[in-house]
Parts: structure tokens; C-alpha cells; sequence
């Protein structure tokens, strides 16, 4: 009698915690989700107010823009560029989407990974027929505004941070500093540079020169795809506004960099003016179990932004050990905005 009263005791405290923990809030419970029940759904997260209207669907590109799994709470998170080309297909499949507004967020990354979702977008609109119109967040900048390129129009908020086109070497060398501590490192390579930019070695001029080489030829695609997608800048303020440096929102769409300042609302009617539609609802696709509560929520299942503190400049990193202090990121050549770094 006294196990089943301590049994029952123990379950009536766990019910209590539950609903402590939960608040005021809905509570889901999702036990052994399988990869088979993460299929994309949609959820109409502003109405337009007619029966059976078109849609326009609102697809997030958030955070580091890497080829590769985010962290996750309790397991790997998602490719960024894998979500979005999956998003996209549903978009290009759901007969009711007539438009995209790409909700982009982010200071950029790795210089493939945001080449791919560039070619991902310009591919869904050649193959679908739907127009695709960017909408700057918080910071669109480098990678960011790379992929932004790919829309037919961009719209931003007049606080966004834009811009940071360019690209930048990043190397530090421990070298003098391990020296002094009587630790001497030696790299045995089979060539003068393959060690350029390691920070157990000196840069030297050879390794400069080969660094020097990628910078022009990453920053050369970069201008030329701007050059092309952004044709209303002006010619005499094409040079500075491709020398690195970050505008506002407000400041980019003067300047050409976008085509107009608004927000979420404008961007989806633009995006529906576009497709030659009057009235749409605006969806977003998410996870099953994911809530979305309104055009403001990141989509759930976009990789979060707690790996783009502040901000960045077009920053390519080649290190041995993957990253720097603050910089959780892969290996790689990144566009990049992050002026915390050294």
C-alpha cells in the first residue's frame, strides 16, 4: 500500500513540474521522432482575408551560412543550405505559392556554401516562373547580400545592416609569442606554401602573394555578380560601395543596393505584385510539431543566430585548428562580416 501511494505521489509531482515548466504556454511532448515525420509542413501565418487566396511563402536564411550541420539543442542541427534547397522545392511544388520572399538575416559565410544558395535561388526562379523578392534583416551583409543578389527585388528594413562586399585574409601567427616559451614549431611540406596562413608559421611574401590571389579572384566574382544584379548603383559610388564598408537600410536603398525600405508586409505584396496576384496569404514552411505564430517568428528549424554575434567583414579564415576565439565555424574561405575579430 505504501509503494502504491509513493507511485502515485512521484507521478502527481512530475505532472506539477510539467505544467510549471510549460507556464502559460502550449506544451508538445515528442518522443522518438523520426527522420520520416520531418517532412515540411506550411502554416498561414498572415491572411489576407479572401477565400482561397494565392500564397506567398516566407522561407528564413538565418545565422553562419555554412554547408554544413548547425549545432543543435540535443543533436546535429540543420545544413542551412540544404534547408533552404528544400524549401524552395516545396515552394516551386505548392501550386497555391505564386511568389517567395527570401527573409535573410544573416552576416554570411563560407564562399561555396553561399554560392550554392545563390545558384538555388536563381534556379527556382528560371524553373518555376515564381519571382523571388530578398528581404534585409537585422544584417544582410556579405554572404548574406551575395545571396540576396539572386532575388528579382530587395526590400529593406531602414535599420538593416547591408553590404560588406569584399573579402578579407584573416591570419594570426603564435609563432613569436610560442618562441619565447621555448616551443619551436616546424611544418615539413612539400611545397613553400602549404603552410601559408598557418599560425604555427611567419607569413612570407610567397605566402602572400598566394592569398593576395584568392582575395582578388573571390572579390572579383563577388563585384561582377553585384555589377549585374544591382544595376541602379551609381557608377561613381560603385567602387566605394564594393570596398567593404556597411550601410543602413535606409542608405542602401538610396544608393541602389536595395530597391526600397519596408518590411515583412511589403515585401509579400511586392512578391505578389510580381507574380500578378491581388490577394495572398503569407505561409511558412516548418517541421511538424514547430510553432509558428506570426510573420515575425524565425521559422523553427532554421539554424539559429546565436553563431553570428554582432557583426562581421568579409572575413576568410585559414587556420589549422578550424577557428578562432569566438569564431565557431568550419575550415574554409568565408564572406564574411565580423569586425569583433582580431
Amino acid at each position: 500500500m505504501r509503494q502504491r501511494s509513493t507511485k502515485w505521489f512521484g507521478l502527481w509531482l512530475f505532472t506539477l513540474g510539467v505544467i510549471g515548466a510549460g507556464g502559460c504556454g502550449p506544451i508538445h511532448f515528442a518522443v522518438g521522432v523520426s527522420p520520416g515525420d520531418q517532412k515540411l509542413k506550411s502554416t498561414v501565418v498572415s491572411r489576407d482575408g479572401h477565400w482561397f487566396s494565392d500564397r506567398v511563402a516566407v522561407i528564413d536564411v538565418s545565422g553562419l551560412i555554412v554547408n554544413a550541420p548547425k549545432p543543435g539543442l540535443i543533436q546535429r542541427g540543420e545544413n542551412p543550405v540544404s534547408v533552404l534547397h528544400e524549401k524552395l522545392q516545396e515552394a516551386a511544388d505548392d501550386r497555391r505559392v505564386k511568389a517567395v520572399v527570401l527573409r535573410l538575416n544573416t552576416p554570411g559565410g563560407g564562399v561555396t556554401a553561399s554560392d550554392a544558395m545563390y545558384r538555388d535561388v536563381l534556379r527556382f526562379r528560371k524553373d518555376s516562373g515564381k519571382p523571388v523578392v530578398a528581404l534585409l534583416m537585422d544584417v544582410t551583409a556579405s554572404g548574406g547580400y551575395y545571396v540576396a543578389c539572386a532575388a528579382d527585388r530587395i526590400v529593406t528594413y531602414p535599420t538593416s545592416v547591408v553590404g560588406s562586399i569584399g573579402v578579407i585574409v584573416q591570419t594570426i601567427s603564435v609563432k613569436p609569442a610560442l618562441a619565447k616559451i621555448g616551443i619551436h614549431a616546424e611544418a615539413l611540406t612539400s611545397g613553400k606554401n602549404k603552410d601559408a596562413g598557418s599560425p604555427l608559421s611567419t607569413l612570407t611574401d610567397d605566402h602572400r602573394q598566394v592569398l593576395q590571389g584568392l582575395v582578388d579572384d573571390y572579390y572579383a566574382r563577388f563585384v561582377a555578380l553585384v555589377r549585374e544584379s544591382r544595376p541602379g548603383i551609381p557608377q561613381d559610388r560603385f567602387a566605394d560601395l564594393t570596398d567593404g564598408r556597411v550601410v543602413s537600410g535606409e542608405q542602401a536603398a538610396a544608393l541602389g543596393l536595395a530597391d526600397r525600405v519596408g518590411d515583412i508586409y511589403d515585401a509579400g505584396d511586392l512578391a505578389a505584385h510580381l507574380a500578378g496576384i491581388q490577394h495572398a496569404d503569407l505561409i511558412v514552411y516548418h517541421r511538424r510539431l514547430e510553432y509558428v505564430g506570426s510573420p515575425y517568428a524565425r521559422a523553427p528549424g532554421t539554424p539559429n543566430t546565436h553563431d553570428t554575434p554582432g557583426t562581421q567583414i568579409n572575413l576568410m579564415q585559414l587556420n589549422m585548428t578550424g577557428s578562432l576565439p569566438g569564431f565557431d565555424a568550419p575550415v574554409g574561405v568565408y564572406y564574411l562580416w565580423r569586425p569583433d575579430l582580431p
